[in-house]
């Protein structure tokens, strides 16, 4: 088994691929209807925080106890460097950046670096093909045998159930050919087709809309769809019609293992000799759709917001009121907790997502109700004690900032 390559699937979620952990979501359109419960946070106007979000000001006395915890963490979880950024309506903001971006030369982290943010793309792409559902060009429950051939079950899997993690199809990146393939040359190209022929040589997990189990070859697959309805590759669709609108300048695509300046080494594991390597000019193709996108601190500030409300920063909506609340739909998981909707989590209110890729992991969270933003972005994907360490950055930072909503998601190293 290889390690995961978008670190959310672990712990529980990596249980529920060995058949663990199962909780039943009603049928594959309209979640957990009458039977699961379902956590629903809608696109209406912003709440106005209150005492019982329990959001703490940021004085100066807070400020010290953040950069304490931030300092804990990476002395405890031996992280090169990391950047936070915690902003709120009208407590204030922090934003710091702790140690070094480059081993080798001791430069410094800075808040303007750019980082690989894995996972996170997910929401990107599912945005995409949740605007192209309200151009009338798919519907989340079309089957994606409609879009592309050759998957198994495929005309049973519906996109709704891809873009929630509940397709039943296995994960790529499980696959050892999979794992060998990449740490013998991470500089390889590969291609979306590639990456699904390792998923299909396997048995379908499960019947779609059984179980909750996380899976980049569902995004895989939707990146794919956007492609075939919108006309044009994944990457410039999501320029044209996300990063532009939204105002995200400094968050791209990559179609290739470049990587623009100033951005920080990352530091990783997952390596063919189990030895700690820089991964900072490995290809990204691997993750494509699930993984692949490059962002920075600013943009990821903007981003958290926008994909949390549906709202465009400078007005105007991200994708249709009605979309946004069905994205937000999030049936529970395995884990405690947490649920997740259309490629996007809810950790006990924090709305978002996490990314994780040899070297980086990220952590780009919207808290409603109290209008608070966080991001974390580090250069290492190393775990420690059994956790991911942008989880252990997020739980110390809001047990102090928003104790009543505390970012707990648990994680287990995944076996290799």
């Amino acid at each position: 088994m290889t390690r995961a390559c978008t670190r959310w699937r672990r712990g529980a979620v990596a249980a529920v691929a060995a058949g663990m952990l199962v909780v039943p979501v009603a049928g594959g359109t309209a979640f957990g209807a009458g039977r699961s419960p379902v956590t629903t946070v809608t696109a209406a106007a912003p709440p106005t925080p209150s005492a019982s979000d329990g959001l703490r000001d940021l004085t100066p006395a807070v400020t010290r106890q953040l950069d304490e915890a931030v300092r804990r963490v990476m002395r405890e979880a031996h992280v090169p460097g990391v950047t936070v950024g915690l902003w709120t309506p009208h407590q204030g903001s922090y934003v710091r950046s702790f140690g070094v971006a480059d081993q080798s030369s001791g430069r410094r982290m800075s808040p303007d670096l750019y980082l690989r943010i894995g996972s996170e793309t997910k929401t990107f792409t599912v945005t995409a093909l949740l605007q192209l559902v309200d151009r009338g060009r798919v519907g989340l429950d079309d089957p994606i045998g409609k879009y592309v051939d050759g998957v198994p079950g495929g005309d049973r899997i519906t996109l709704r159930q891809l873009a929630g993690m509940r397709s039943g199809l296995f994960n790529y990146s499980q696959d050892p050919d999979f794992f060998k393939a990449l740490t013998s040359d991470p500089r390889r190209s590969f291609t979306p087709r590639r990456l699904l022929d390792y998923a299909f040589r396997h048995p379908v997990l499960f019947p779609p809309g059984q179980k909750f189990d996380y899976s980049n070859t569902n995004t895989v697959l939707l990146g794919l769809v956007v492609e075939k309805a919108g006309g044009e590759r994944l990457g410039d669709f999501i320029r044209k019609n996300i990063l532009g609108p939204a105002g995200l300048h400094h968050t791209l695509f990559p179609l290739d293992a470049g990587f623009p300046t100033p951005h920080a080494q990352g530091y990783t594991d997952q390596t063919a000799s189990g030895k700690v390597e820089d991964a900072a000019d490995w290809n990204p193709s691997w993750a494509w759709a699930a993984g692949a996108m490059i962002s920075d601190l600013r943009d990821l500030r903007v981003w958290a917001r926008t994909v949390a409300t549906g709202r465009l920063p400078g007005g105007g909506t991200l994708i249709s009121p009605a979309l946004q609340k069905e994205r937000l739909t999030t049936p529970p998981t395995p884990i405690p907790g947490a649920g997740y909707g259309l490629g996007i989590f809810d950790v006990h209110g924090w709305i978002g997502h996490n990314g994780s890729l040899p070297g980086y992991e990220s952590l780009t969270v919207h808290l409603p109700s109290a209008r608070t933003t966080l991001v974390v972005l580090l250069n290492t994907d190393i775990d420690h004690a059994g956790q991911e360490p942008s989880t252990l950055f997020g739980e110390a930072i809001t047990k102090l900032v928003t104790p009543g909503h505390v970012f707990d998601l648990p994680a287990q190293p995944a076996g290799r």
